[in-house]
């Protein structure tokens, strides 16, 4: 039997009509420095992303062709967020985090036709550009020299000149909404990174997701700001949800120092923000050290990308009222799978330890942990697995079926080791790749220490994460010379310079005899760990 329910497609392109039709008089506001902003409602913004579209198909977008943006989170990336996957094309968002080498293989592998750029960025795009095969034109947002970009051969436009001649209507296309509205790749911890395709069901589901309580609770009375860049899984999904909500945007731009975030809180007032706990730990350091400011217009922080200290937490809920809650995921889970809210009814401890896990899964996605073998594991809080998960916004494979092994009879293998307790609640205690994750981002120690091991004088290394108080996790790289070989740690540090981008540099070394090994022969990271948090290792820090 077949319900009489209206088929009616879950499309970006319907967020984007609710938004302009329902909240048209709700602003994007964007940050511009030295305490200015501008502001643009959301009926404008629809007639912005208009003629962009015109724009576009102009410039020959058609069909699933990708439009790349490398931008900060600002208005004119917003309108790209809507206007390529609701004229059909794909939304693909490149981290400007990334080497060159990584950008161009991603924006190959993509395929990319168009990149709309911010103009304070040309620089970085620029030496990459000649390597770009399929990408035709460029379009620069802002005011500035395009000679760094004219020289690749390529066609360069300014974003204003280009959409002044078109059209605020554009007659938009019936979509399939499994079909692809926008891409991202993982950081690369191991090889090249990897892509990940929404499809504009995922993405409606995640955001309406994202306004339910048991989420993050957006609603029409709230003013969001993402933080977290909009190049990274989506800005975590605050835009669209904002967009479905009806709430008004705050973008921070490029200015995401404390001084800057905690003058636009103060000014601009929103009261949700999401960014990783590195961000908040320096906005507290600096209102611990200038007091007198008020944050309080933030009713909630959504905070990931790595664990989020309880003292954090504390500090900012009892001295500035503002709730930080904890949330996990990834790019492949787009990227909200759960969120750190605890049940009511319990003592205050059993309160806090809530709130330091990972949380419960959002309605619709599936966690569970497995063994070595595959195999469910009891949810007792006790078992400690591989977690898998699944659910309508979880990627069931990477692009171009790269990396298969993911993938385990519909569960995405998140790579994070951790144990779930009998009410559900995912907490993380070890990554199964020795990854390490820094403010937010990976960096794979599998390819600093094949970098290492590449200079002349090394003969072994290790890399493992310890704890830092800005970062989180940090790098420390063991370090065995060959027989009368020298090397200095800055000497070394210099040498990775020249191999991978500069936030992925040790700033701790330590060299030893021989790296401590398992009993098959791999490296012990475990042992290093250890060893390093009891003070075996003579460690030098450099600057």
């Amino acid at each position: 039997m077949l319900s009489t329910m209206q088929d009616v497609p879950l499309t970006v392109a319907a967020i984007l009509r609710h938004a302009v039709g329902v909240s048209g008089d709700r602003t994007v506001t964007t940050a511009m420095g030295d305490g200015r902003y501008r502001s643009t409602s959301y009926r404008e913004l629809g007639e912005q992303v208009g003629r962009l579209a015109n724009a576009l198909r102009g410039l020959g977008i058609t069909g699933d062709d990708r439009v790349g943006t490398f931008m900060w989170n600002n208005a004119e990336h917003l309108a790209v967020y809507l206007a390529a996957p609701s004229m059909g094309a794909v939304l693909h968002t490149l981290n400007i985090r990334l080497s060159p080498e990584q950008i161009a293989f991603i924006a190959n592998e993509a395929e990319d036709k168009v990149i709309v750029v911010d103009v304070s960025l040309t620089a970085l795009l620029a030496p990459v550009l000649p390597s770009l095969e399929t990408v035709h034109t460029i379009i620069v947002v802002g005011d500035g020299d395009l000679a760094p970009l004219t020289a690749s051969g390529k066609t360069v436009l300014r974003y204003d000149e280009v959409l002044a001649g078109q059209s605020p209507d554009f007659d938009w296309p019936e979509l399939d909404e499994t079909s692809a509205a926008a891409m991202c790749y993982t950081s690369g911890t191991t090889g090249n990174p990897k892509g990940v395709v929404y499809s504009h069901r995922s993405t409606y589901l995640h955001s309406l997701s994202s306004c339910t309580t048991n989420v993050l609770g957006v609603g029409v009375g709230d003013s969001v700001l993402p933080i977290v860049p909009m190049f990274h899984a989506n800005a975590w999904g605050l835009p669209y949800a904002a967009l479905m909500a009806g709430a008004d945007l705050v973008m921070p731009d490029r200015f995401m120092d404390a001084v800057s975030l905690i003058d636009l809180i103060e000014t601009r007032r929103p009261t949700v923000a999401g960014a990783v706990p590195t961000i908040w730990n320096d906005v507290l350091h600096h209102l611990e050290g200038h007091p007198g400011h008020d944050i309080s217009s933030l009713r909630l922080v959504a905070c990931g990308g790595s664990a989020v200290p309880r003292s954090l937490m504390e500090v900012f809920e009892q001295r500035y009222g503002v709730r930080i809650q904890q949330a996990w995921g990834m790019t492949e889970t787009s990227p909200v799978a759960t969120v750190a809210i605890p049940v009511p009814g319990v003592s205050e401890e059993l309160h806090w330890a809530l709130r330091s896990s990972q949380g419960r899964p959002a309605c619709g996605v599936e966690v569970r942990i497995v063994d070595d073998e595959g195999d469910p594991m009891a949810h007792d809080g006790k078992a400690v697995g591989e977690i898998e998960v699944r659910g309508p916004w979880v990627t069931g494979s990477y692009y171009l079926n790269r990396d298969e092994s993911k993938f385990d009879n519909g569960w995405l293998r998140t790579g994070d080791v951790g144990c779930i307790d009998p009410l559900g609640y995912v907490t993380l205690t070890d990554r199964a790749k020795d990854v390490i994750k820094s403010g937010g981002e990976w960096i794979s120690s599998v390819e600093l220490e094949n970098h290492l091991i590449a200079h002349p004088a090394v003969l072994e290394a290790s890399v493992v994460g310890v704890p830092d108080d800005r970062w989180q996790e940090r790098p420390l790289a063991v370090v065995v010379l060959n027989e009368n070989a020298q090397a200095t740690p800055a000497e070394l540090r210099e040498f990775l310079a020249q191999r991978v981008v500069r936030w992925w540099l040790p700033e701790r070394w330590t060299f030893i005899d021989q790296v401590p090994r398992t009993s098959v022969g791999k490296y012990d990271k475990k042992t290093i760990r250890a060893r390093h948090a009891d003070g075996g290792y003579e460690v030098v820090t450099l600057s």
